[in-house]
C-alpha cells in the first residue's frame, strides 16, 4: 500500500467517496497541497463529520500527534488515522510536536448529523441486566473487549474500504428511539440484508482477532483488526470461514449472512470502531453501485 504522500493529489482524492445524503469527504489541501513535496501543515482525506474519520499526514519533522488529549499512532511516513464518534463535539484540536521543538495546532470543525430519531409515547423497557443474563454475557463482553484491544500491526486502515456484501440496507448507523424523553442506545452499525447464506468479505486488510459462535446477542461473530485502533465487527453470521489470528485481505470471504443471536431475520450487522468511537461504515465505502 503506497503512503498518502506517495499517492499525490489525484490518488489521495480517489481514496474516499461519500454516500448520497451523507456528508461529503473533507479536503484540507488546496493548490499548494502538502501531499506534494515539503509538508509544513496537517493534511487529510476523509469525512469531518460525526461518525466520520480522517487519514492524515502530519507536518514534516513531527514526532508526536495528538487529537485533544488523545495521542495518535504516527506511522514512519508521517501518516495517521483519527475518527469522530457519533456524538462528537463540534470542534477538535490537532497538535503536532516537531523535532525542532515547535508546536503546530489546527482546529477541525466536525459537521453535525441529522440522525434518524423515533419518538415513542411509551415507557422504555428495562434492559436484560439480570444476574442470570450477566453470568452469560460477562465472558462474551470480556472476549469482545480483549479482541478489540489487540495490536496486530495491520495496515488496512490505509485502504479505501469496500462493502462486505451488497443488498438492501435495513438499518442505518446512528438511528435511535426515545421513549418519553428517555433515549435508548443508538444503532452502532449498518444492517445489510442480501438474503440468508450470502457470502460476505473483509472490507479491508486485517487480522481476525475474534471468530466465535453462540454469543447471546451477536450470535456468530467476527472481529477484524485493521490496525491503528480501527476494527470491524460482523454479527449474526450463519457460517464463519476464518480463524482467530488469521491475516485476511480485502475482498476475502470470511463468512455467510445469517440470523444467529438476537436477530429478527437474516442480515449482516457491520460496525466499525476506533478506540472508543463508533463510526458510520457508509462514510468509509461510499454508496453501493
Amino acid at each position: 500500500m503506497l503512503s498518502l504522500r506517495a499517492l499525490g493529489v489525484l490518488g489521495a482524492i480517489a481514496l474516499f467517496g461519500c454516500a448520497a445524503n451523507d456528508p461529503a469527504p473533507s479536503n484540507a489541501a488546496g493548490q499548494d497541497d502538502p501531499f506534494y513535496g515539503q509538508n509544513t501543515r496537517f493534511s487529510w482525506r476523509g469525512a469531518l463529520t460525526q461518525g466520520g474519520f480522517i487519514n492524515g499526514l502530519a507536518p514534516d519533522g513531527t514526532v508526536r500527534v495528538t487529537m485533544g488529549d488523545t495521542q495518535l499512532e504516527l506511522s514512519p511516513d508521517g501518516t495517521f488515522f483519527a475518527a469522530f464518534d457519533r456524538d462528537s463535539p463540534s470542534t477538535v484540536l490537532l497538535t503536532a510536536q516537531l523535532d525542532s521543538g515547535q508546536v503546530h495546532r489546527e482546529t477541525l470543525t466536525i459537521v453535525p448529523r441529522a440522525w434518524q430519531i423515533e419518538r415513542v409515547d411509551a415507557a422504555k423497557r428495562g434492559g436484560r441486566t439480570s444476574e442470570a443474563f450477566w453470568k452469560i454475557r460477562e465472558p462474551e463482553w470480556n472476549a469482545i473487549n480483549a479482541a478489540r484491544a489487540q495490536v496486530t500491526g495491520a495496515t488496512g486502515w490505509q485502504q479505501n474500504f469496500i462493502w462486505p456484501v451488497k443488498g438492501r440496507i435495513s438499518g442505518r448507523f446512528g438511528r435511535q428511539r426515545v421513549f418519553r424523553g428517555e433515549p435508548a442506545d443508538y444503532h452502532s452499525g449498518i444492517d445489510i440484508a442480501p438474503g440468508a447464506g450470502v457470502p460476505f468479505v473483509a472490507p479491508a486488510d486485517g487480522v481476525v482477532v475474534l471468530a466465535r459462535t453462540g454469543f447471546s446477542l451477536e450470535g456468530s461473530l467476527i472481529i477484524i483488526d485493521h490496525g491503528n485502533g480501527l476494527n470491524s465487527a460482523f454479527l449474526h453470521a450463519s457460517r464463519i470461514v476464518v480463524r482467530e489470528g488469521e491475516p485476511v485481505t480485502q475482498g476475502q470471504h470470511i463468512g455467510n449472512v445469517g440470523a444467529t443471536g438476537r436477530a429478527t431475520g437474516p442480515h449482516l450487522h457491520w460496525s466499525l470502531k476506533w478506540r472508543h468511537a463508533r463510526l458510520d461504515p457508509i462514510l468509509f465505502t461510499g454508496p453501493m453501485d
